[in-house]
């Protein structure tokens, strides 16, 4: 016996399809774009019809150095502080799958 009524999948066969997005970057202003396009471009797409959650903001990462000034160690101890924070970003979908 067939699971298809009138050709069509019946409420089992339905898949839901999930996807998790992960976006990191060090230029917040381009990342928020690209969230942005991804969250626009999902909500226009109807054939999956999907849900949208996000974008979920994770904790930025500072990644820190500091180091001396002078390459050679003389002279008066003046140090250099550097940083690099890595922002990331969480988006997922969620839409119902079915056969081709």
């Amino acid at each position: 016996m067939s699971a298809f009524k009138d050709g069509k999948p019946t409420e089992d066969e339905t898949k839901i399809l999930r996807i998790r997005i992960t976006l990191t970057s060090c230029n917040l202003k381009s990342l928020e774009k690209v969230c942005a396009d991804l969250i626009k471009g999902a909500k226009n797409e109807s054939q999956y019809e999907p849900k949208v959650k996000g974008p979920v903001r994770m904790p930025t990462k500072t990644l820190r150095i500091t180091t001396r000034k002078t390459p050679c160690g003389e002279g008066s101890k003046t140090w250099d502080k550097f940083q690099l924070r890595i922002h990331k970003r969480v988006i997922d979908l969620q839409g119902l799958g079915g056969h081709p």
